[in-house]
């Protein structure tokens, strides 16, 4: 069917775009992990941001309090650590303390005292030492007390 030419008056008021579309990238880049290997000896201190594996051997202390630490099957680490996570497959001899979870897999063993919000032993691991699981946020001992009593009275 035959449709009348438009005038000028009646021309659509909606044109469209002539540039083309490109979509904002909304994923940031996966962060990168620091590796010590096998065959590497540290003593002293480590610290930093971003997440470390270990798979060498390491003595002294380690502070990534926003990361995570992996303790590769070849770790070997003799320190207090200090992290965001800490994924145990290796041999740790010191202290933890997570602001988020520890996870001790069944090749792991751990010797010393744990702090954590959440903690994870698969079958098999090992672990000797204290474990002390806080809620988040939790800062005073007054509120651990306060806790205990409303367990108990629930």
């Amino acid at each position: 069917m035959l449709q009348p030419a438009q005038s000028p008056s009646i021309a659509p008021k909606f044109t469209p775009p002539t540039t083309t579309y490109t979509p904002v990238k909304t994923a940031a880049p996966p962060m990168e992990q620091a590796t010590i290997g096998r065959s590497l000896v540290i003593k002293g201190e480590i610290s930093g941001t971003e997440p470390l594996y270990i798979d060498g051997r390491v003595e002294g202390s380690i502070n990534f309090g926003d990361s995570r630490i992996t303790i590769g099957r070849n770790g070997d680490v003799t320190a207090n650590i200090s992290a965001k996570e800490v994924v145990i497959m290796g041999s740790v001899k010191g202290n933890i303390q997570c602001t988020d979870r520890l996870d001790i897999r069944s090749e792991g063993s751990l010797i010393g005292d744990v702090v954590a919000e959440r903690i994870s032993v698969e079958d098999g691991a090992v672990l000797k030492g204290s474990v002390e699981v806080k809620m988040g946020g939790q800062k005073s001992d007054k509120s651990i007390e306060k806790a205990k009593a409303a367990a108990a009275n629930a």
